[in-house]
């Protein structure tokens, strides 16, 4: 039999109905010690070899507690995608809201921000799509879930590309919601590249390709001179397009 399709933000799964969980948001101390132990476990080791006992252990949390904020396992690993996203959303504010800078450079800062928190967890990649290639086949509750996430994600993108085109950063036909589903998509086949090698390469070379090919490359690599970018205008011998063509000055 089909699942009823929740919706996904509320998405939660009651296994005791006699026993209500105590919905305290994130802030309640014991909850958040477990939400941000339960992220760097799940990044980790994914939802499969995660059990409840080893969080416990992490934690020194008893087990009725851990019942006091979630109905189960699987309600646990929701509310740590709940966190994960509050974590994303506040990235997107910091960088698609810095007008100090133009639309396309605030798109590629986030991406470059979110590689600097890939470095400092070893490379392990984007939670969302780890938790996503080992459940989508067998859970719908998280293919449901981990799919809407992606969704806010290219829209927050998608409004800051359409912003690109109105400055005229990028071509008055092309379509910015397709553009950010596209960016999104990339990044998420470059973070597992990226931990497959638990290196930054497959990340550097995408940013370099999508924004080379959209608009030029707004915002440099930590480190590296514009000019030493492939494409750069000290190759090209003058300024690039909103196509990412060189054009003569």
């Amino acid at each position: 039999m089909a699942a009823r399709r929740p919706h996904p933000e509320g998405t939660r799964r009651r296994t005791d109905a006699a026993r209500p969980v105590v919905d305290d948001g994130p802030k309640h101390a014991t909850k958040q010690r477990l939400l941000d132990a339960g992220m760097a476990m799940l990044l980790q080791h994914g939802y499969n070899d995660l059990g409840i006992a080893a969080v416990l252990s992490q934690t020194n949390v008893p087990k009725g507690s851990f019942y006091h904020h979630f109905h189960d396992k699987e309600d646990f690993a929701l509310q740590v995608i709940d966190q994960y996203m509050r974590a994303v959303h506040a990235g997107l504010d910091a960088c698609l809201g810095d007008r100090a800078h133009p639309p396309l450079e605030r798109v590629r800062r986030f991406f470059e921000a979110t590689r600097q928190s890939y470095r400092s967890e070893g490379y392990l990649g984007c939670l969302l799509g780890g938790l996503g290639q080992e459940l989508s086949g067998v859970n719908d509750v998280f293919r449901q879930k981990i799919d809407w996430c992606f969704s806010q994600i290219a829209d927050r993108l998608a409004a800051c590309l359409a912003e690109a085109q109105r400055a005229g950063d990028i071509p008055a036909q092309a379509n910015p919601r397709e553009m950010a589903n596209r960016l999104v998509d990339c990044w998420e086949g470059a973070a597992l590249r990226s931990r497959l090698r638990r290196d930054p390469a497959p990340l550097d070379a995408m940013l370099d390709f999508y924004f080379d090919t959209v608009g030029g490359s707004p915002a440099p690599r930590p480190g590296s001179s514009p000019t030493s970018r492939s494409g750069g205008s000290a190759r090209s011998g003058g300024r690039r397009s909103a196509h990412g063509r060189a054009r003569s000055s």
